[in-house]
């Protein structure tokens, strides 16, 4: 198996449930880490457009969103499973509401006037107007929470956590599964952000779940350079991780068309190559840059706009 190389930075919430993921399944990884912020140069020449944290590159194969990259790694290590027997599609669609609603409550009671001073404490105005300027782009029109119902949101859905941790160490048993991960991050920001974290204090059941969550690590790490990340991208063979041949056409668009890929909502940028593979999961695009050579580009369905490309 190529190396697993892992795009992201210390803060990103999204990296961390990646990075708990690989401490879980024991698996060894590299570390590239990169800006939080636009220009993100090294980011771009492997996803054509494609820019939020992480990204998950093995050889010239580049997934995107961490649903997908969940997934990629429960095939490349089975054991120990995200998707518990019997209850897979459960731990997906909680899964899912945690990586979007409880995510996105989170975030807006979080960087509240206090959690956003304490997130740029120490930093320069310049700093933080970046920050704000980036993110602003990102949300492109997104409706978001005003601070007040989030936090009555969040409160709420911290008791639902804690009525599933009644008598069982992790939301859906006695193992943690996607489920834990994806509703771990945006309660570990929250945490460490500090300032903001008393909401959790309410909930003791789920403060004893996020210590076991943090207990599980992440793995065996080695750093990494952008420069190297894309010398490996561009030294692969070819894309060789995409093993299901199976084609679903919802689109009328062919394999071998030029076509656009990008987030429904957050993060609007989009990406465009030759579609490759159209799967009953993922889309695959091929792409060429002048220093990452030939990129298979890799997407969920879910949560992504697949369209022609117009020019």
């Amino acid at each position: 198996m190529s190396d697993l190389i892992l795009h992201h930075y210390p803060t990103s919430p999204f990296a961390e449930k990646i990075r708990l993921v690989l401490g879980y399944k024991q698996l060894a990884w590299k570390s590239v880490i990169i800006p939080s912020v636009m220009p993100k140069p090294d980011v771009l020449a492997l996803t054509g457009g494609y820019r939020k944290t992480p990204l998950l590159q093995i050889g010239s194969d580049v997934y995107c969103d961490t649903a997908l990259i969940c997934e990629v790694l429960e095939d490349l290590q089975p054991t120990p499973t995200l998707y518990p027997t019997g209850s897979k599609g459960l731990a997906r669609v909680l899964a899912q509401w945690a990586d979007t609603t409880l995510f996105w409550a989170s975030m807006a009671y979080i960087l509240q006037p206090k959690g956003a001073a304490a997130m740029f404490e120490g930093a320069s105005p310049e700093a933080a107007k970046a920050f704000g300027s980036d993110r602003a782009a990102m949300f492109a029109g997104m409706q978001r929470l005003r601070p007040a119902d989030a936090t009555s949101a969040l409160k709420s859905y911290l008791r639902r956590l804690a009525d599933m941790l009644d008598g069982q160490p992790f939301l859906m048993g006695n193992a943690a599964c996607v489920a834990d991960f994806a509703a771990y991050h945006p309660l570990w920001f929250c945490r460490k952000v500090g300032v903001v974290a008393g909401i959790l204090d309410a909930t003791p059941a789920v403060l004893a779940w996020m210590d076991r969550m943090a207990a599980i690590g992440h793995g065996q790490m080695q750093k990494f350079s952008a420069i190297e990340a894309i010398a490996v991208c561009a030294s692969s063979a070819g894309a060789a991780a995409q093993n299901d041949a199976f084609f679903q056409d919802d689109h009328g668009i062919a394999l071998g068309d030029q076509v656009t890929i990008a987030a429904e909502s957050f993060g609007p940028e989009t990406t465009q190559g030759e579609l490759v593979a159209a799967t009953r999961t993922r889309y695959t695009l091929k792409r060429m840059d002048d220093r990452a050579g030939a990129v298979h580009v890799h997407f969920p369905r879910i949560g992504y706009v697949l369209k022609r490309a117009t020019t």
